[in-house]
């Protein structure tokens, strides 16, 4: 078992292109024996987003505080607020982006091999 506070849990600017205001965290990964799953959290900072791309697994998200938009292949936002989940599937182009004045802050589950 393991039990840790994201307070805890080191935060790292997210480096990949097209990325602004966003930082990653890692509470429960590859490194502490997850069999299938690893969960990241995301914080994206006022005007920031994560990079608009896409990968050839699944991630499961859920957003702990702040409100933003989840931005599709055709460029439309929905909008998220704390509490609601999101799935993105393979393949799909997609971009998460903070449309408030405070931090917008997400769960992110992964296959553990793409933490």
């Amino acid at each position: 078992m393991k039990i840790i506070s994201l307070s805890d849990v080191e935060k790292k600017e997210v480096h990949m292109e097209g990325a602004v205001g966003a930082w990653r965290q890692l509470p429960l990964g590859s490194g502490d024996g997850t069999p299938v799953y690893s969960y990241r959290v995301f914080t994206v900072e006022p005007g920031g987003h994560t990079p608009y791309h896409n990968h050839p697994y699944e991630h499961m998200n859920y957003v702990i505080e702040g409100s933003g938009a989840l931005v599709n292949e055709a460029g439309e936002e929905t909008p998220l607020k704390a509490g609601d989940f999101a799935l993105v599937n393979p393949d799909e182009k997609h971009q998460y982006r903070n449309k408030g004045d405070k931090p917008f802050k997400m769960i992110c589950g992964v296959p553990k091999e793409f933490e």
